[in-house]
């Protein structure tokens, strides 16, 4: 009887664990994100949707993060340019691959009143990203950078954080087996 409870836990557990490790229905997925170029640093986290679109591209939801050491107060909304800008609009896509951005990239708003619209530039020579930059005073439309605005090249990382669930399952699964090889040499 000692030995059937004991059997009844072990598979309760492994079973547990496997169904933890197993990934799970997400709604959202956190991604890492960063860039730098002369003068500039920006990283944080984005959440974006959790299926890729036919290109492999998610959707930006929610971003976080600092730009010089100003806090991001907000996504731009897709289909619209960032101040100063105008008319070129930020999609607010990201994928895994190189050019993980597209030729619209994503916006954001800073504490300082400033905004930041990283891009990849596939028209360049040598193909790579960029940075739009806007600094009060914004006057409208991308003809009017001014000397407090501009546009640099960067250089971009992002990558999706792992789901704790999926690591505790799998932790889970290894402690189960240490166990399994411990009490086996007991019995």
């Amino acid at each position: 009887m000692k030995k059937l409870m004991r059997l009844s836990a072990r598979a309760f557990a492994l079973i547990s664990g496997i169904v933890l490790a197993l990934p799970q229905a997400a709604s959202a997925l956190t991604w890492s994100w960063g860039y730098s170029g002369a003068g500039i640093l920006a990283s944080g986290t984005l959440q974006t949707n959790d299926v890729p679109d036919s290109s492999g591209f998610y959707l930006i939801s929610g971003i976080t993060g600092k730009r010089n050491g100003e806090k991001i107060t907000g996504l731009q909304p897709a289909g619209t340019a960032i101040p100063g800008n105008e008319p070129y609009s930020v999609d607010n896509l990201i994928r895994f691959n190189f050019a993980q951005l597209t030729g619209n990239g994503f916006g954001y708003s800073t504490s300082g009143g400033n905004y930041a619209n990283p891009f990849f530039a596939d028209f360049l020579a040598t193909p790579g990203y960029l940075e739009v930059f806007s600094a009060p005073p914004i006057i409208p439309g991308a003809d009017n950078l001014g000397p407090e605005d501009s546009e640099l090249p960067i250089t971009f990382f992002a990558a999706p954080i792992p789901e704790p669930s999926n690591l505790l399952g799998i932790l889970t699964i290894v402690g189960l087996g240490i166990a399994s090889l411990s009490t086996r040499q007991k019995d």
